[in-house]
């Protein structure tokens, strides 16, 4: 009879872990539009330990994929990284990020960290922010996908041209709609900017669905 160690229950939980955030991650990225292949989305997790092994390192779990087959816009390019580092992630991490990002003509990264972020880091996202924009996440922001979860009601990211047939439609501005702050779960979760809007569809036990939309502000 085998036994299992400290060591391997250890392994097989920050593999579990990883796995997990992998998994919600891909999804985060398909419910932006990005391309996103449905077998390694969908894999399991011992399809998960066959391709990166038990225990991986983080930086082999990098994703890169793009919105379309054949866009060349670096703004439809996008990386997510995940740093090796078990502390705050410092300056140096976000320089190779940049660099990496300049090389490979990407404007646009995200980064699951295990802890925050240092101040000094903090401030290089910000000078860097008119030409290339980085997320960051927790690793325990991506252990389940809130938009999945039953409570969530269903979020659509309106395009510019549904945008301007609403507001025509009601003849409102967008400050007069109701509104969802940048920091919100869902708004980070679907990457929004400021004055984009979201169409929320609940249910309603007298009218089936009850549609609303919220200003990103």
């Amino acid at each position: 009879m085998s036994v299992t160690t400290d060591e391997e229950i250890a392994k097989l939980e920050i593999t579990t872990k990883l796995f997990r955030i992998r998994r919600t991650t891909l999804q985060m990225l398909k419910d932006r539009g990005y391309e996103v292949d449905e077998k390694e989305m969908k894999m399991t997790k011992q399809e998960f330990i066959d391709k990166f092994g038990m225990s991986p390192k983080r930086e082999e779990l990098i994703i890169s994929t793009q919105i379309g087959d054949e866009s060349d816009d670096p703004s439809d390019r996008i990386f997510v990284i995940f740093p090796e580092v078990s502390k705050k992630v410092g300056c140096s991490v976000l320089k190779t990020c940049v660099t990496k990002m300049g090389t490979e003509k990407v404007s646009r990264a995200i980064l699951v960290l295990q802890h925050g972020l240092t101040p000094q880091a903090k401030a290089v996202i910000s000078e860097v922010a008119k030409k290339y924009r980085i997320e960051t996440f927790q690793d325990s922001e991506l252990l389940v996908n809130i938009n999945e979860h039953e409570l969530v009601p269903k979020h659509e990211v309106l395009t510019s041209k549904e945008e301007n047939e609403l507001l025509e439609k009601y003849k409102v501005k967008r400050a007069q709609l109701p509104r969802m702050l940048v920091t919100d779960p869902i708004a980070r979760y679907f990457g929004l900017k400021m004055g984009q809007i979201v169409k929320i569809t609940r249910k309603s036990e007298t009218a089936g669905t009850y549609i609303t939309y919220r200003c990103v502000f």
